[in-house]
């Protein structure tokens, strides 16, 4: 893996949603996968292409894996 991580900021910009620190937290907000066991790069409100970055960020152990990790967490507390 890289050692450079990037910010959920830069993760949401590149996912093509918006990136402001309170975009972020309405989100985290109203997308939350709480008691779901289902990997994050499948849940439902991910288009084809988010879903597929996420998938073969994690796959390719990608300089983006810290960040997704970091947005799951949020997403299941």
């Amino acid at each position: 893996m890289n050692a450079h991580s990037h910010t959920l900021n830069e993760l949401f910009l590149q996912l093509g949603l918006a990136c402001e620190d309170q975009d972020i937290q309405a989100f985290v907000q109203t997308h939350k996968l709480t008691g779901q066991t289902i990997p994050l790069h499948k849940a439902s409100f991910w288009s084809t292409s988010q879903s597929g970055f996420i998938k073969e960020s994690w796959q390719d152990d990608s300089e983006w894996c810290h960040t997704i990790d970091n947005l799951d967490t949020w997403l299941r507390t």
